[in-house]
């Protein structure tokens, strides 16, 4: 089933990311962290569907997708980026793993902060936030999507670690083994989910140094459900 949405609005998240308000068709039923496939309904570009997270609530009156563009990929998110109020995009099935299973550490790389907004934000409007901690790798600082409404979540511990600039408050280098001994010793052992988004080889590197740490497979929450 498609779903055609109106883009009611685009505002600069980050210098090269993007928040989309679109329409929302009547019928559409979806759980924070989960996800769709959208095609922009321009020439050249209506099989290039792509998938992007929901960032908005499923009770809200809009869809809301918050999306990074890759301009050197000349691509569907640079076409995206171009978009302008009234332009229209098609909405595919709706899927994805990730769901809110509790408080816990959400491990995010780059747009993979995304599936995070809607549970973190949801959690924040609740007061629910306490015990969750937030793990955000990006190359720079200025990468870091929505850091200002992050650190403005008071109970929201967060972390971030940047590849390619050293910068005060922030670790430098990946989320390794050492840097994941450090947010989640003497964890290994409890029972809270640690949640991971971000390109496949971090979640793949993510996920063997938890495990190597004791933490139970069964608590690893990913895009693929395992």
């Amino acid at each position: 089933m498609t779903n055609v949405l109106t883009l009611n609005r685009i505002d600069n998240v980050t210098h090269d990311t993007y928040s989309l308000t679109c329409s929302k068709p009547d019928d559409i039923s979806f759980t924070p962290g989960q996800a769709t496939m959208l095609s922009v309904l321009k020439d050249g570009w209506r099989d290039e569907g792509r998938p992007f997270t929901f960032t908005s609530q499923p009770d809200d009156d809009t869809l809301e997708f918050v999306i990074k563009a890759y301009p050197s990929h000349n691509g569907v998110t640079e076409q995206i980026s171009q978009l302008v109020p009234g332009d229209t995009l098609e909405m595919g099935k709706i899927w994805g793993a990730i769901k809110d299973e509790g408080p816990g550490i959400f491990i995010a790389g780059g747009a993979g902060i995304t599936p995070f907004i809607p549970i973190l934000r949801r959690r924040a409007k609740a007061k629910t936030l306490e015990g969750c901690t937030l793990v955000f790798a990006a190359k720079m600082e200025r990468d870091l999507i929505l850091r200002d409404e992050w650190d403005g979540m008071d109970t929201l511990d967060t972390r971030y670690v940047l590849s390619e600039e050293i910068v005060d408050k922030c670790d430098h280098g990946q989320i390794d083994l050492n840097i994941l001994n450090t947010y989640v010793a003497g964890q290994g052992e409890g029972s809270h989910p640690f949640y991971i988004c971000g390109p496949d080889p971090m979640i793949d590197s993510v996920r063997e140094n938890l495990l190597s740490l004791g933490v139970a497979k069964t608590r690893i929450v990913t895009e693929d459900g395992h």
